[in-house]
């Protein structure tokens, strides 16, 4: 296999749950070395996953998160751990850590702390509201509470459901990538300066970034989304869009000219509203309209009539349909890896590609601790007698 685009980078990954290992797998599938450095007990997702699930005693939620990666476990709060991570720091490019404000400093692994070791050093922090401010060190930040925070649950749904979270791990996922890029920008300044740097991402402000549209409407014109009686799929969008029940399952359809919808569903009160804002002046009659013819036809029906006059439509998967989706099997989508304890462990696949530096599924997900030795031995030249001694001095 070609090496990765970033083949030759050392990241050294000490954080934990979703947004910094979203991030630090990401360099690893673009070929970085991950180092992940975790407590001797291991990180928070080894002992809680979803639904209490574990593949081979291995939890769900860790495994999704940590291919391409080394587990090292060092006790930062031991004198001779922290040592130890100190010279891997000396020999490292990036640094990444989601502690709690203040917490890193206390650790000794702050950013002027590792940075006077290694002037090199991209180092990332990653947060829920940011370094300062009233809830810099005092609210959690979790993905559920940021898009509270951040608008966007009043922005679907129906006037008089409750506030809507989305499915995904939205904000969790976007932070990452932002601290992704944010990293990669920093390395390709150090190229320019030959100097590290502090990156920094909280997840507030990228929910509300990516809330730009939305917000750039309030702030400027005052106009706040409003729902509407029908359950549309977002406040400030124009008719029909949304989910439709059909014959068999549902239908998803996305912004349509009302008039060509008509000739879809062969009503003639659709067929009339050529204005593109007739979507917003009658949205609720639109969606009763829409809901009452759907259910005489399959999704399939539908999804070819729909098709033909190239309107924007979908169906809605459970994870079985979207397996054996043929597209999704055509492209690799799916791929697999072998585990060391659970034989061949399938995910989703590296969702970039690139055509003379591929990024790749290349390791799975580490078992505990299962490369310390390894690395302080070829990295750092530690021999058995010192690596027994730090074993035993609980150090590592």
């Amino acid at each position: 296999m070609n090496e990765g685009a970033l083949e030759g980078l050392r990241v050294l990954d000490a954080s934990q749950m979703l947004a910094g290992p979203i991030a630090a797998m990401r360099l690893g599938d673009l070929g970085a070395e991950v180092l992940k450095i975790e407590p001797l007990h291991g990180e928070w997702t080894r002992s809680h996953g979803f639904a209490g699930a574990e593949i081979q005693g291995e939890t769900n939620a860790f495994l999704g998160l940590n291919r391409n990666k080394k587990s090292v476990t060092i006790n930062l709060k031991n004198e001779q751990g922290l040592a130890v991570f100190y010279e891997l720091v000396a020999q490292s490019d990036v640094f990444m850590q989601n502690y709690r404000p203040g917490t890193a400093e206390r650790l000794g692994v702050g950013y002027e702390q590792l940075s006077a070791i290694n002037p090199r050093l991209i180092y990332c922090s990653i947060s829920g509201y940011g370094e300062d401010g009233p809830y810099a060190a005092t609210r959690p930040g979790q993905d559920l509470i940021v898009q509270g925070y951040s608008g966007s649950m009043m922005s679907v749904g129906s006037k008089n459901d409750p506030p809507l979270p989305g499915a995904l791990w939205a904000v969790d996922s976007m932070t990452g990538y932002q601290a992704a890029v944010g990293i990669l920008s920093a390395l390709i300044a150090r190229g320019r300066t030959g100097k590290g740097q502090k990156v920094s991402v909280n997840m507030l402000a990228v929910a509300m970034d990516c809330q730009s549209q939305e917000l750039m409407t309030y702030l400027n014109l005052g106009i706040m989304p409003e729902r509407t009686e029908s359950p549309f799929a977002h406040a400030w969008v124009t008719a029909p869009y949304g989910v439709y029940p059909t014959q068999d399952a549902w239908l998803i359809i996305s912004q349509s000219p009302l008039h060509i919808l008509g000739e879809a569903l062969n009503n003639e009160r659709l067929r009339e509203m050529t204005d593109w804002n007739d979507g917003v002046r009658y949205r609720d009659e639109i969606y009763g309209i829409v809901k009452a013819i759907t259910p005489t036809k399959t999704t399939a029906e539908w999804l070819q009539i729909f098709d033909d006059l190239k309107l924007w439509s979908g169906p809605v998967y459970n994870y079985r349909d979207l397996e054996n989706d043929p597209h999704v099997q055509a492209t690799g989508m799916i791929t697999s890896v072998q585990h060391p304890t659970i034989g061949t462990l399938r995910m989703p696949n590296v969702p970039i590609q690139m055509s003379d530096t591929p990024a790749a599924v290349r390791t799975p997900p580490p078992l505990l601790g299962e490369h310390t030795d390894t690395v302080l031995r070829d990295l750092l030249g530690y021999d058995a007698e010192r690596l027994t001694a730090l074993h035993e001095a609980g150090a590592i």
